[in-house]
């Protein structure tokens, strides 16, 4: 299959709002595709790369050649070029991978490179999410979408899953168990503004667990090998040895478990969330990172046990058996309570010890990994900006025509702006039909196909989750899980935060 019939896909789900007829016309699209193109496939309209990172970044696609003007490129030769460059590594790696991109964009058609550098930046948000490639799934297998949820939440990874459904249907999905050493996609949890609200959706008495600021991970042991995973399914066994070496020591040589590491200061606060990725995501000189910066592992639920699969018990079951398996030391703090003045103090505690706040949980919920279960449901202390909007992006899907994606600044003393990153999280259907108009009045200089830079008159109030360094952006620092409160129409540019306000909140 050529890569422009997926294109052509995506921007047709794109230009579609109808839940209903993005499955249409991804469910099309994938009753067309070989055996060897089906995860391939499902991969892109997934917004992802089936080998998760290549190391191209922006620099890396600043100056591509010049787009062929028929398309030729094939799903399995662009798949073979992103893997080569993966893999490549040692003295004058940057030149040899600019080099294979340029290749790879060479071969590509001007709506193809646009679609490719929107994939590579994890930047191709067209309404594709699970739930819709799912029953995409579904539909272009004939397999019930129940079976395809199910396998997913043993397998893991949607494509794989799908390439499993398209290729062998029903029979080939129940093929899919929980296996030792093989990733399963984490259950999630929602979100309550305070600790009453979230009882309330989970029912009393509940369990109040520490929410980390750590790296989430996934614990797998069978005899004496242990893999460790990321919430992205990513193994960084080899990066987190103190984790290995304290599921060695536990009694049972069959386990699945849940948890954080997470790098604590001498004193046991938490050190900001950029050190724990760090250290966690360094392959090399691990062991004197070790020393410099050691990492604390919290487990908080048990997948499998002794060969018995936990997913179906309840969380309240669940925890009988993590209880016997994981030494109290390892275990993630927790309160079971029903009173709302008690969960609001051990709530307070946490947040002042440094960590990001609570998960409440249901005793009677099962895990529904990947998916966000009804049964967890997050609470973190809002922390509140007032930062200036530098440009805007032109949305996509049910977002098209309006200016969505915010650019964020806080204010220089020493003058202009530093940029803190982006979001178009928060925006309501009126935000975005008046901030498009106002945006359009406020236009300046040069623009592109996606952004419009902006005179920086307008405050946006931003809430947010923490600061964490970033390269990405001049300030060296990026807002964490951003998301837009108000417009601050009251308020001068004047009367912005200022870059050292955010840096202090890094620390």
């Amino acid at each position: 299959m050529l890569l422009i019939d997926v294109v052509r896909v995506s921007e047709a789900v794109t230009r579609t709002s109808a839940r209903l007829g993005k499955i249409a016309h991804l469910a099309e699209l994938l009753g067309r595709v070989g055996p060897d193109e089906a995860e391939i496939a499902i991969s892109y309209l997934s917004g992802e790369l089936p080998q998760r990172q290549v190391g191209v970044g922006w620099r890396t696609l600043e100056d591509l050649p010049q787009p062929k003007l028929a398309a030729t490129a094939t799903l399995t030769t662009v798949d073979e070029l992103l893997t080569r460059i993966k893999s490549v590594s040692g003295p004058g790696s940057q030149a040899a991978r600019k080099a294979l991109v340029a290749e790879l964009f060479a071969g590509l058609t001007s709506q193809e490179q646009q679609f490719m550098r929107r994939l590579l930046h994890g930047e191709l948000r067209q309404g594709a999410l699970d739930g819709v490639m799912i029953e995409a799934v579904a539909k272009a297998s004939g397999a019930p979408s129940a079976d395809v949820r199910r396998a997913l939440t043993l397998r893991g990874w949607l494509p794989a899953v799908g390439a499993a459904a398209l290729s062998g249907g029903v029979a080939e999905l129940h093929a899919f168990r929980l296996e030792v050493g093989r990733a399963v996609a984490p259950m999630l949890a929602g979100s309550a503004p305070n600790v009453a609200a979230a009882l309330d959706k989970a029912g009393t008495p509940a369990a109040l667990e520490w929410k980390l600021d750590g790296v989430r991970v996934q614990a797998h042991r069978s005899g004496s090998e242990v893999k460790v995973f990321t919430r992205t399914l990513d193994d960084i066994t080899a990066q987190v040895p103190e984790l290995v070496e304290a599921v060695l020591e536990m009694p049972s040589e069959d386990l699945v478990l849940d948890g954080e590491v997470i790098a604590l200061r001498p004193d046991g606060r938490p050190h900001p969330f950029q050190v724990t990725a760090s250290r966690a995501s360094s392959k090399t000189n691990v062991a004197q990172l070790r020393e410099q910066t050691p990492l604390s592992v919290f487990f908080f639920d048990a997948l499998r046990v002794d060969g018995a699969d936990l997913l179906d018990l309840t969380y309240a079951q669940r925890q009988e058996v993590l209880a016997r398996t994981v030494p109290q030391g390892l275990l993630t703090p927790r309160l079971v309570t029903g009173d709302v003045a008690e969960a609001e103090k051990f709530f307070t505690d946490v947040v002042k010890a440094g960590h990001e706040g609570l998960v409440v949980k249901s005793l009677s919920s099962p895990y529904a990994a990947g998916r966000r279960g009804a049964g967890w449901i997050k609470v973190k202390p809002r922390h509140t900006l007032d930062l200036v909007v530098l440009a805007a992006e032109w949305g996509h899907g049910r977002r098209e025509g309006k200016l969505s994606n915010l650019h964020l600044g806080a204010r220089d003393p020493e003058g202009g702006f530093v940029m803190l990153g982006k979001t178009f999280k928060g925006l309501t259907d009126e935000l975005l039909a008046w901030q498009t108009e106002r945006f359009l009045e406020l236009a300046e200089g040069p623009t592109d196909t996606w952004t419009v830079n902006l005179r920086p008159e307008l405050v946006v109030e931003i809430a947010f989750d923490g600061v964490q360094r970033s390269p990405r952006y001049p300030g060296g620092m990026a807002l964490r899980f951003a998301r837009v409160l108000r417009y601050r129409l009251d308020k001068r540019v004047e009367d912005a935060d200022t870059v050292d306000t955010v840096r202090s909140l890094m620390f």
